[in-house]
Protein backbone atom coordinates (compact mmCIF):
# COMPACT_ATOMS: atom_id res chain seq x y z
CA UNK A 1 0.00 0.00 0.00
CA UNK A 2 1.89 3.57 -1.28
CA UNK A 3 2.01 5.98 1.05
CA UNK A 4 -0.62 8.44 -0.32
CA UNK A 5 -2.95 5.54 -0.02
CA UNK A 6 -1.94 5.15 4.08
CA UNK A 7 -2.43 8.62 4.45
CA UNK A 8 -4.53 10.71 7.36
CA UNK A 9 -7.61 12.58 4.62
CA UNK A 10 -7.28 16.28 6.00
CA UNK A 11 -10.38 17.15 7.92
CA UNK A 12 -13.54 17.99 5.87
CA UNK A 13 -13.64 22.16 5.97
CA UNK A 14 -16.39 24.24 4.91
CA UNK A 15 -16.10 26.50 1.77
CA UNK A 16 -14.85 29.28 4.05
CA UNK A 17 -11.90 27.09 5.00
CA UNK A 18 -12.82 26.32 8.73
CA UNK A 19 -13.67 23.12 9.70
CA UNK A 20 -17.03 22.38 11.37
CA UNK A 21 -15.82 21.68 14.49
CA UNK A 22 -13.58 24.94 14.70
CA UNK A 23 -16.73 26.71 13.37
CA UNK A 24 -19.13 25.31 16.17
CA UNK A 25 -16.80 26.66 18.76
CA UNK A 26 -16.61 30.26 17.02
CA UNK A 27 -20.25 30.48 17.04
CA UNK A 28 -19.98 29.42 20.86
CA UNK A 29 -17.97 31.69 21.80
CA UNK A 30 -19.88 34.66 19.76
CA UNK A 31 -23.30 33.20 22.14
CA UNK A 32 -21.03 33.69 25.11
CA UNK A 33 -20.26 36.95 24.29
CA UNK A 34 -23.31 38.39 23.08
CA UNK A 35 -24.98 39.23 26.70
CA UNK A 36 -21.53 41.40 27.30
CA UNK A 37 -21.37 43.23 23.72
CA UNK A 38 -25.21 44.20 24.56
CA UNK A 39 -24.30 45.49 27.96
CA UNK A 40 -21.41 47.09 26.58
CA UNK A 41 -23.03 48.65 23.58
CA UNK A 42 -25.26 50.46 26.15
CA UNK A 43 -23.28 51.33 29.11
CA UNK A 44 -20.16 52.55 26.08
CA UNK A 45 -21.74 52.77 22.41
CA UNK A 46 -24.67 54.87 23.48
CA UNK A 47 -22.85 57.69 25.30
CA UNK A 48 -20.06 57.58 22.49
CA UNK A 49 -22.46 57.79 19.73
CA UNK A 50 -24.55 60.50 21.50
CA UNK A 51 -21.63 62.27 21.45
CA UNK A 52 -20.05 62.02 18.10
CA UNK A 53 -23.38 63.22 17.06
CA UNK A 54 -23.74 66.12 19.34
CA UNK A 55 -19.85 67.07 17.86
CA UNK A 56 -22.10 67.92 14.50
CA UNK A 57 -24.05 70.33 16.19
CA UNK A 58 -23.90 73.85 17.78
CA UNK A 59 -25.81 72.38 21.27
CA UNK A 60 -25.46 74.12 24.24
CA UNK A 61 -25.98 72.99 28.12
CA UNK A 62 -28.59 75.97 28.73
CA UNK A 63 -30.91 74.44 26.33
CA UNK A 64 -29.66 70.73 24.64
CA UNK A 65 -33.17 70.48 23.09
CA UNK A 66 -32.37 73.75 20.86
CA UNK A 67 -29.55 72.58 18.24
CA UNK A 68 -28.44 72.99 14.35
CA UNK A 69 -26.53 70.59 12.71
CA UNK A 70 -23.41 72.43 11.48
CA UNK A 71 -21.37 69.36 9.98
CA UNK A 72 -17.61 69.73 10.68
CA UNK A 73 -17.40 73.46 11.79
CA UNK A 74 -17.01 72.24 15.13
CA UNK A 75 -13.66 70.27 13.54
CA UNK A 76 -12.57 72.20 11.05
CA UNK A 77 -14.31 75.49 11.02
CA UNK A 78 -12.98 78.59 11.04
CA UNK A 79 -13.14 78.50 15.04
CA UNK A 80 -13.26 74.87 15.36
CA UNK A 81 -11.29 72.35 17.53
CA UNK A 82 -8.53 71.94 15.08
CA UNK A 83 -8.00 75.72 13.94
CA UNK A 84 -7.55 76.16 17.86
CA UNK A 85 -4.03 77.02 19.50
CA UNK A 86 -5.26 76.04 22.87
CA UNK A 87 -5.98 72.53 21.97
CA UNK A 88 -3.00 71.83 19.99
CA UNK A 89 -1.19 73.51 22.94
CA UNK A 90 -3.23 70.75 25.01
CA UNK A 91 -2.00 67.83 22.75
CA UNK A 92 1.67 69.20 22.79
CA UNK A 93 0.94 68.77 27.20
CA UNK A 94 -0.51 65.52 26.84
CA UNK A 95 1.43 64.06 24.79
CA UNK A 96 4.69 65.22 26.97
CA UNK A 97 2.98 63.96 29.91
CA UNK A 98 2.61 60.36 28.44
CA UNK A 99 6.02 59.96 27.15
CA UNK A 100 7.85 61.08 29.95
CA UNK A 101 5.87 59.30 32.94
CA UNK A 102 5.44 56.46 30.94
CA UNK A 103 9.33 56.02 29.88
CA UNK A 104 10.02 56.84 33.79
CA UNK A 105 7.50 54.52 35.16
CA UNK A 106 8.34 52.01 32.81
CA UNK A 107 12.59 51.89 33.94
CA UNK A 108 12.12 52.54 37.04
CA UNK A 109 9.55 49.45 37.56
CA UNK A 110 11.91 47.19 36.06
CA UNK A 111 14.56 48.33 38.38
CA UNK A 112 12.25 47.61 41.39
CA UNK A 113 10.59 43.90 39.64
CA UNK A 114 14.06 43.04 39.19
CA UNK A 115 15.10 43.59 42.78
CA UNK A 116 11.38 42.19 44.21
CA UNK A 117 11.81 39.36 41.86
CA UNK A 118 15.14 38.09 44.34
CA UNK A 119 14.05 35.81 47.29
CA UNK A 120 13.89 37.36 49.99
CA UNK A 121 12.91 37.07 53.85
CA UNK A 122 11.32 41.00 52.81
CA UNK A 123 9.99 40.76 49.57
CA UNK A 124 6.09 39.64 50.57
CA UNK A 125 6.00 42.55 52.58
CA UNK A 126 7.90 45.08 50.19
CA UNK A 127 5.39 43.97 47.59
CA UNK A 128 2.76 44.98 49.84
CA UNK A 129 4.17 48.69 50.84
CA UNK A 130 4.91 49.00 47.12
CA UNK A 131 0.96 48.67 46.70
CA UNK A 132 0.80 51.76 48.98
CA UNK A 133 1.16 55.02 46.72
CA UNK A 134 -1.07 52.60 43.95
CA UNK A 135 -3.80 51.93 46.39
CA UNK A 136 -4.06 55.64 47.15
CA UNK A 137 -7.07 57.13 45.22
CA UNK A 138 -5.66 59.76 42.08
CA UNK A 139 -7.42 62.42 43.94
CA UNK A 140 -6.27 62.52 47.42
CA UNK A 141 -2.60 61.45 46.01
CA UNK A 142 -2.89 64.91 44.19
CA UNK A 143 -4.19 66.87 46.91
CA UNK A 144 -1.39 65.48 49.42
CA UNK A 145 1.41 66.58 47.19
CA UNK A 146 -0.13 69.65 46.29
CA UNK A 147 0.43 70.79 50.13
CA UNK A 148 3.68 69.22 50.62
CA UNK A 149 4.88 70.94 47.73
CA UNK A 150 3.56 74.24 48.45
CA UNK A 151 5.78 77.06 48.29
CA UNK A 152 4.90 78.91 51.27
CA UNK A 153 4.21 75.78 53.78
CA UNK A 154 5.24 72.18 52.27
CA UNK A 155 7.58 69.88 53.57
CA UNK A 156 9.26 69.99 50.48
CA UNK A 157 10.59 73.02 50.49
CA UNK A 158 11.22 73.73 53.48
CA UNK A 159 14.13 70.20 53.77
CA UNK A 160 15.47 71.90 50.78
CA UNK A 161 15.91 75.46 52.33
CA UNK A 162 16.98 73.85 55.43
CA UNK A 163 19.63 71.56 53.24
CA UNK A 164 20.28 74.85 51.80
CA UNK A 165 19.64 73.60 47.80
CA UNK A 166 17.27 76.42 47.52
CA UNK A 167 17.91 80.01 48.15
CA UNK A 168 14.22 80.81 47.62
CA UNK A 169 11.00 78.55 48.01
CA UNK A 170 9.47 77.17 44.55
CA UNK A 171 6.04 77.01 43.55
CA UNK A 172 5.67 73.67 42.12
CA UNK A 173 2.33 74.07 41.00
CA UNK A 174 2.13 77.46 40.03
CA UNK A 175 5.83 78.10 37.87
CA UNK A 176 4.72 77.31 34.23
CA UNK A 177 8.40 76.06 33.81
CA UNK A 178 7.63 73.42 36.69
CA UNK A 179 3.63 72.65 36.76
CA UNK A 180 3.95 69.79 34.09
CA UNK A 181 7.53 68.04 35.73
CA UNK A 182 5.87 68.06 38.77
CA UNK A 183 2.92 66.90 37.76
CA UNK A 184 5.02 63.96 35.76
CA UNK A 185 6.85 63.17 39.19
CA UNK A 186 3.69 62.72 41.08
CA UNK A 187 2.44 60.24 38.58
CA UNK A 188 5.93 58.42 38.42
CA UNK A 189 5.22 57.83 42.38
CA UNK A 190 1.59 56.44 41.98
CA UNK A 191 1.86 54.39 39.11
CA UNK A 192 5.26 52.97 39.11
CA UNK A 193 4.00 50.56 41.31
CA UNK A 194 1.41 49.27 39.04
CA UNK A 195 4.42 48.65 36.07
CA UNK A 196 6.71 47.11 39.07
CA UNK A 197 3.90 44.12 39.21
CA UNK A 198 3.12 43.62 35.64
CA UNK A 199 7.02 43.53 35.00
CA UNK A 200 7.35 41.09 37.94
CA UNK A 201 4.76 38.70 37.25
CA UNK A 202 6.68 38.61 33.34
CA UNK A 203 9.57 38.12 35.65
CA UNK A 204 8.41 34.96 37.15
CA UNK A 205 7.05 33.47 33.99
CA UNK A 206 11.00 33.17 32.85
CA UNK A 207 12.25 29.19 32.83
CA UNK A 208 14.96 29.14 35.46
CA UNK A 209 16.49 26.48 33.00
CA UNK A 210 17.97 29.78 31.24
CA UNK A 211 19.50 31.25 33.98
CA UNK A 212 20.94 28.04 34.78
CA UNK A 213 22.43 27.69 31.88
CA UNK A 214 24.19 30.67 31.47
CA UNK A 215 25.44 30.61 34.69
CA UNK A 216 26.91 27.35 33.78
CA UNK A 217 28.48 28.70 30.41
CA UNK A 218 29.55 31.89 32.85
CA UNK A 219 27.67 34.02 31.42
CA UNK A 220 28.25 38.10 32.33
CA UNK A 221 24.94 38.88 34.57
CA UNK A 222 24.36 42.20 32.10
CA UNK A 223 24.70 39.98 29.00
CA UNK A 224 21.97 37.39 31.03
CA UNK A 225 19.27 40.66 31.25
CA UNK A 226 20.48 41.82 27.88
CA UNK A 227 19.85 38.86 26.04
CA UNK A 228 18.02 36.31 27.65
CA UNK A 229 15.80 38.15 30.25
CA UNK A 230 15.07 41.07 28.53
CA UNK A 231 13.75 39.54 24.84
CA UNK A 232 11.31 37.06 27.42
CA UNK A 233 9.87 39.77 29.37
CA UNK A 234 9.01 42.20 26.34
CA UNK A 235 5.53 41.17 25.56
CA UNK A 236 5.01 41.81 29.13
CA UNK A 237 6.45 45.09 29.43
CA UNK A 238 5.01 45.70 26.26
CA UNK A 239 1.13 45.08 27.55
CA UNK A 240 2.18 47.31 30.57
CA UNK A 241 3.55 49.87 28.44
CA UNK A 242 0.39 50.43 26.27
CA UNK A 243 -2.33 50.50 29.51
CA UNK A 244 -0.25 53.32 31.05
CA UNK A 245 0.09 54.79 27.43
CA UNK A 246 -3.69 54.46 27.00
CA UNK A 247 -4.49 55.80 30.73
CA UNK A 248 -1.56 58.56 30.60
CA UNK A 249 -3.90 60.32 26.97
CA UNK A 250 -6.78 60.35 28.87
CA UNK A 251 -5.19 62.10 32.08
CA UNK A 252 -7.41 64.57 33.81
CA UNK A 253 -7.96 63.87 37.73
CA UNK A 254 -3.90 64.44 38.54
CA UNK A 255 -3.38 67.72 36.55
CA UNK A 256 -7.06 69.14 37.56
CA UNK A 257 -6.57 68.58 41.55
CA UNK A 258 -2.97 70.11 41.16
CA UNK A 259 -2.88 72.41 38.81
CA UNK A 260 -6.64 73.06 37.51
CA UNK A 261 -6.79 74.79 34.08
CA UNK A 262 -3.48 75.88 33.79
CA UNK A 263 -2.06 76.52 30.53
CA UNK A 264 1.44 75.14 30.63
CA UNK A 265 -0.39 71.93 32.18
CA UNK A 266 -3.47 71.71 30.14
CA UNK A 267 -4.42 68.12 28.94
CA UNK A 268 -6.68 66.77 26.29
CA UNK A 269 -9.33 65.67 28.98
CA UNK A 270 -8.88 69.53 30.65
CA UNK A 271 -10.04 70.90 27.68
CA UNK A 272 -12.83 68.79 26.77
CA UNK A 273 -14.34 69.11 30.79
CA UNK A 274 -13.15 73.42 29.94
CA UNK A 275 -15.52 73.52 26.75
CA UNK A 276 -18.49 71.49 27.97
CA UNK A 277 -18.89 73.13 31.60
CA UNK A 278 -16.90 76.21 31.69
CA UNK A 279 -18.12 76.93 28.23
CA UNK A 280 -21.23 75.39 28.28
CA UNK A 281 -20.63 74.45 24.58
CA UNK A 282 -22.15 71.24 24.31
CA UNK A 283 -21.48 70.71 20.82
CA UNK A 284 -17.73 71.91 20.43
CA UNK A 285 -16.48 69.99 23.84
CA UNK A 286 -18.20 66.87 21.66
CA UNK A 287 -16.41 67.58 19.27
CA UNK A 288 -12.72 67.96 21.03
CA UNK A 289 -14.08 64.58 23.01
CA UNK A 290 -14.43 62.62 19.78
CA UNK A 291 -10.68 63.64 18.79
CA UNK A 292 -9.74 62.54 21.99
CA UNK A 293 -11.38 59.04 21.67
CA UNK A 294 -9.74 59.14 18.06
CA UNK A 295 -6.05 59.88 19.22
CA UNK A 296 -6.73 56.98 22.03
CA UNK A 297 -8.23 54.58 19.39
CA UNK A 298 -5.66 55.12 16.80
CA UNK A 299 -3.26 54.48 19.50
CA UNK A 300 -4.69 51.42 20.29
CA UNK A 301 -4.98 49.88 16.65
CA UNK A 302 -1.23 50.48 15.89
CA UNK A 303 -0.37 48.80 18.96
CA UNK A 304 -2.02 46.22 18.05
CA UNK A 305 -1.45 45.84 14.64
CA UNK A 306 2.24 46.03 15.85
CA UNK A 307 1.71 43.24 18.24
CA UNK A 308 0.22 41.00 15.99
CA UNK A 309 3.05 41.60 12.55
CA UNK A 310 5.52 40.59 15.68
CA UNK A 311 4.00 37.71 16.60
CA UNK A 312 3.30 36.92 13.40
CA UNK A 313 7.09 37.12 12.44
CA UNK A 314 7.99 35.21 15.60
CA UNK A 315 5.63 32.20 14.39
CA UNK A 316 6.88 32.36 10.99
Amino acid sequence: MSAAETATPPPATSRGGTAPLSRQRVRTAWWLLAPMLVVLAMVAGWPLGRTIWFSFTDANLSDLSAWRFIGLDNYVGEYGVLMDREWWNAVGNTLQFAVLSVTLETALGLGVALLLNHPSRLRTLLRATLLVPWAIPTVVSARMWSWMLHDQFGVVNHYLLALGALSAPLAFTADPDLSLLTVVMVDVWKTTPFMALLILAALQLVPPDCYEAANVDGVPAWRVFRSVTLPLIMPGVAVAMIFRLLDALRVFDLIYVMTSNSRSSKSMSLYVREQLIDFQQVGYGSAAATLLFLVIAITTGVYLAVTRSGANGASS
